[in-house]
């Protein structure tokens, strides 16, 4: 991922004022909105065709928009079938594949889940399974980083400490940050103090240059005891955005904020207009 000089804001895929036109209408949108980035969706494990992707990136560039990407939901680094396995594998490859091609400087992904085994057993086993990944990947020439996804159930691999943990082990990968996951699987860190804790144990594991270089998501967010149930807007949350904004910006936290609200484009300009008036 090249340096980020600020924090960057933008929308988890095609804004929604431009959802029926595609990626390339959706970064000329969100240049004349004023955000800074957009993370391509794979979620749904489709790919598009190499032109399309090439074209993406053309525009990005054109446009000054900055791109990181997201992967299928279907991975399972710890699935027991193997082909299972080998399927959520290569959709990671296809991620970092198709996500390079179109300039994506960071690509993410749920990465696993404990179907009750052992954590200590589980993480092992993904953390080999992600450095053969990682290695696979860079054979490739594909320059984007490779992060994990902080997830919101604790049935799903992927606690701050797992991706903290694996970012430190294994040389090429590094976090992916969601803020509202992390209140939604714990029922904490949503205060400033909380905010500020979390900020000092990625500095504590990874150094500071990991904070200027951060992947990062935030929405409203809807949970229960087992974690997260599903993606709100900002406002119809309790997820404490204004005071993450303010930890933010006074540690000088560079990189990706991308917004995953329903009101995509919305929240992330309600974000960046916040943020810019602290």
């Amino acid at each position: 991922m090249k340096k980020a000089e600020a924090l960057m804001f933008g929308t988890a895929g095609v804004p929604e004022s431009a959802k029926a036109e595609g990626s390339v209408k959706g970064i000329e949108r969100l240049k004349k909105l004023g955000l800074d980035a957009m993370e391509i969706e794979y979620v749904r494990g489709t790919f598009p065709e190499e032109n399309t992707t090439r074209s993406i990136g053309l525009a990005a560039q054109e446009h000054g928009i900055r791109l990181t990407a997201h992967g299928p939901y279907y991975i399972n680094l710890n699935a027991a079938e193997p082909e299972k396995l080998e399927a959520s594998k290569n959709r990671v490859i296809k991620t970092a594949y198709f996500g390079s091609l179109s300039g994506a400087e960071s690509i993410t992904f749920h990465a696993g889940f404990f179907q009750k085994n052992d954590p200590d057993v589980v993480y092992g086993r993904i953390s080999a399974i992600l450095g053969e990944l990682v290695e696979s990947i860079r054979d490739m020439s594909v320059d984007a980083d490779v992060r994990p996804e902080l997830t919101g159930k604790a049935s799903q691999f992927g606690s701050l400490d797992e991706i903290l943990r694996l970012s430190h082990e294994i040389d090429g990968v590094e976090p992916c940050i969601d803020w509202s996951h992390l209140y939604a699987r714990s029922g904490a860190y949503n205060t400033e103090p909380e905010f500020r804790s979390v900020i000092e144990t990625v500095r504590n594991s990874l150094g500071e240059e990991a904070l200027k270089n951060c992947h990062m998501h935030v929405s409203g967010i809807e949970f229960t005891a087992k974690g997260e149930r599903k993606h709100l807007d900002l406002d119809d949350s309790g997820f404490n955005y204004r005071e993450l904004l303010k930890v933010l910006k006074e540690e000088h936290v560079a990189g990706f904020l991308i917004c995953e609200s329903p009101s995509l484009e919305t929240d992330a300009l309600l974000l960046k207009n916040i943020y810019d008036n602290i």
